[in-house]
């Protein structure tokens, strides 16, 4: 009774948290374009701006490195709103595995028209059979699994060669958006690590420095901004090597954690 008891609270924990994520929503968005407003700001407004002005190696080096910034944002931007807006890769309503072992092929598609399959006596049977134990049917979705498909409990589907589900791209990361999402991970760290360097200079005079010629207002943008940004290039070092093994070895994070 007790075991039964814990494995419904965990339960509604889990599905507590799931509706956490899915009111997160769009939130998630503003979050990061609030953070790369506050960059763009600290960086090509408040520092390397007004140093285009100012000629000789300052202007040189001010140029550089706004070039630099505004490459990387635009292919930051680009991969993000990718993840965001390509569709992970879900199973079609009407897939359901061949069984025919003389064909060779991984799948066909037949089935209902209303999005459902309906498993009849002879398919019942063939989920317990011996020789059928690889076939997988999500009872949540009502349809068979392909393989290296798992059903995501925030957008409520089955996800083809799903990763995870990421909170900051509002999406799951599938079979179709992955490429994007390795793509983002890369050029963030590009560009945290640019930002990060290119005010490390105003943090160190910061407690060094009696005076600095800067506004109360642009010195604080350019504190908030240099320890997000180092913080977000730290972390996204360790996501960014994590997937590129994944990659390399032809798997996923969840088909690791399992």
């Amino acid at each position: 009774m007790k075991t039964s008891s814990s494995n419904l609270n965990m339960a509604w924990n889990v599905f507590k948290y799931c509706t956490v994520l899915r009111a997160l929503g769009s939130v998630m968005i503003l979050v990061v374009l609030g953070i790369i407003g506050v960059s763009y700001y600290a960086v090509a407004v408040a520092k390397y701006g007004p140093a285009l002005f100012l000629g000789g190696l300052d202007s040189i080096t001010a140029l550089f490195v706004l070039f630099l910034f505004h490459s990387l944002l635009v292919m930051l931007v680009w991969s993000y709103f990718s993840v965001v807006i390509t569709d992970p890769g879900g199973v079609p309503p009407n897939w359901i595995p061949n069984l025919d072992e003389e064909s060779g092929d991984a799948g066909q598609w037949a089935g209902s028209d209303n999005g459902g399959v309906d498993l009849g006596a002879n398919q019942s049977a063939m989920l317990i059979e011996p020789k059928h134990q690889g076939i997988r049917f999500c009872q949540k979705c009502n349809q068979f699994k392909p393989p290296r498909c798992h059903h995501c409990s925030v957008c409520r589907r089955c996800i083809l060669k799903m990763d995870h589900h990421c909170v900051w791209v509002v999406n799951c990361v599938g079979a179709f958006n992955y490429k994007y999402f390795l793509l983002f991970l890369f050029y963030t760290f590009l560009e945290t690590t640019l930002v990060t360097v290119s005010l490390l200079p105003i943090f160190i005079a910061l407690f060094t420095d009696d005076e600095i010629p800067e506004s109360p207002g642009n010195l604080a943008a350019s504190f908030i901004t240099f320890v997000l940004n180092l913080a977000f290039a730290l972390s996204i070092l360790g996501f960014l090597i994590m997937h590129i093994s994944l990659v390399a070895g032809n798997t996923t994070t969840i088909e690791v954690m399992l």
